[in-house]
């Protein structure tokens, strides 16, 4: 029962996309795919697509490649500099996106990096969010597996300690890391504060798209609302195979 409830707003939105026309009947008049054909020709769309997949994609890499390699130190060398990430991770929540923004905004704008309107500081302002949930899936994932029990013995096995963090450490770290990485995936395709202030139609993402097309025909925002909720559905269902699978 929860589940229909939760659902009868995307079963509504997927129906009006789907609608010729839609107004004082109960039921639309008839049935089309042209909102989803013009969607999906429409290159400005394709365009902010792959924008939002770079950012996104990119904002992960930089954090997977950052987080991974502190954790590992943290957790093996300097376990007591756990509780102050825990605060330093989440200070970007106590500041609204609007705020940092606007800072951003005159700081980024010109000067020696003037990266306003460009995916670098999309690509930044994505790592910072993206920190929080990577950094606490992790630490719990690193914890359960008791790190320092796997290091010690895969030295006795003369293995250094970059190859044991390879070769033993990430992949029982797997399940870990894709929970965490679609996790924010999922979070950071929708972001929309910092897209729109920071670079807007100068860099279009997906969100920005769907903000600029609000003042057109409901029926085409609503085949983008549903692709975008497909999107994220298969994403979401090929981690859960990938999953099984690697099990």
């Amino acid at each position: 029962m929860l589940l229909a409830m939760l659902m009868l707003p995307v079963l509504g939105t997927l129906l009006y996309s789907l609608s010729t026309s839609w107004s004082a009947t109960i039921l639309p008049s008839g049935l089309t795919f042209k909102w989803y054909i013009a969607l999906w020709s429409d290159t400005r769309f394709l365009a902010a697509f792959g924008r939002s997949l770079l950012v996104c994609l990119g904002a992960l890499v930089v954090s997977l490649c950052l987080i991974l390699p502190l954790m590992l130190a943290i957790h093996s060398r300097f376990p007591r500099m756990d509780r102050w990430m825990n605060i330093l991770i989440l200070l970007p929540f106590a500041i609204p996106p609007v705020v940092s923004s606007v800072g951003l905004m005159q700081l980024f704008s010109g000067g020696p990096l003037p990266l306003a309107g460009t995916p670098w500081i999309l690509i930044g302002c994505f790592f910072t969010i993206a920190l929080p949930f990577i950094y606490r899936t992790l630490s719990n994932s690193l914890q359960a597996i008791q790190l320092q029990d796997l290091l010690d013995a895969a030295h006795l096995l003369g293995a250094s300690t970059w190859r044991a963090a390879w070769l033993v450490v990430l992949p029982n770290l797997r399940t870990g890391l894709m929970i965490s990485v679609f996790l924010s995936f999922s979070f950071l395709f929708g972001e929309f504060v910092f897209a729109n202030l920071l670079a807007g139609s100068r860099y279009e993402t997906l969100q920005v798209y769907l903000y600029n097309m609000r003042n057109d025909s409901g029926h085409f925002t609503s085949a983008l609302v549903i692709s975008y909720f497909a999107f994220v559905v298969l994403v979401t269902w090929a981690a859960r195979r990938l999953n099984k699978d690697t099990v």
